[in-house]
């Protein structure tokens, strides 16, 4: 058996950022349901997730589908996601949002392309909608369901003068740095100049919303949702 080796690390001083009575590591649905657990039964939590959002994949990997919380007639699994089934009951109204692009394995796959050779992807909130609306004729349950197609309601909105002259800007930047050779670059405009940004650069950092900002104190004022989840 041979010698075991070993690695000298000098002394440092590393900065304590938090204190807490649990660490829930991942913010995923089971991160986030431990986490609101732990802090009704009155310990100091910090929940810890890598990417900017929580939810795991039903947020980032488009998995529409998670438990169903049912075998058969026998509810498996209660906990925060029954808490969020009833609190929908009392309620009376939801807001589901989707993203473009998400559960094309659910719809028809004509294989279209546009001109520039791009996918065409199915309609998933058309999707969406007739399935909802579907299930609870069956089910004899009254529906009120009002669909929004938000891309569509923001192309639609007519340009200002001012909109045509900063596109119009955009293309002209954009021609002058193909003609003079520059690639791998896109347009941009900060503290109004025009400039080449390469695209390395433009994506090498994920962009943030202040949890204490007036943007996520608005989207807190629209939505109802309570700031934190304790």
């Amino acid at each position: 058996m041979t010698d075991r080796a070993f690695v000298e690390e000098p002394d440092r001083r590393v900065p304590v950022v938090s204190t807490a009575d649990l660490v829930v590591v991942g913010g995923g649905p089971a991160g986030i349901a431990a986490a609101v657990a732990g802090a009704r039964n009155g310990l100091k939590v910090v929940l810890l997730e890598r990417y900017p959002y929580l939810g795991g994949l039903a947020s980032g990997g488009m998995v529409l589908v998670l438990d169903d919380m049912c075998n058969g007639p026998e509810v498996s699994v209660r906990g925060l996601c029954a808490e969020m089934i009833e609190r929908l009951e009392r309620r009376g109204h939801a807001v589901v949002v989707v993203a473009e692009g998400a559960g094309q394995d659910l719809l028809a796959r004509p294989n279209e392309r546009d001109a520039s050779g791009n996918v065409k992807h199915g309609d998933i909130g058309l999707f969406l909608r007739d399935a909802i609306t579907r299930c609870f004729e069956e089910s004899g349950t009254p529906l009120s369901l009002k669909y929004i197609d938000p891309s569509y309601a923001i192309r639609s909105a007519p340009a200002t003068a001012h909109d045509s002259a900063f596109c119009l800007l955009l293309g002209h930047n954009a021609v002058h740095a193909a003609m003079t050779g520059r690639t791998d670059m896109v347009v941009g405009f900060w503290n109004h100049q025009f400039t080449h940004v390469p695209i390395r650069l433009a994506v090498s950092a994920r962009k943030t919303i202040d949890p204490e900002g007036t943007l996520w104190s608005s989207v807190l004022g629209s939505t109802g949702q309570p700031r934190d989840l304790t």
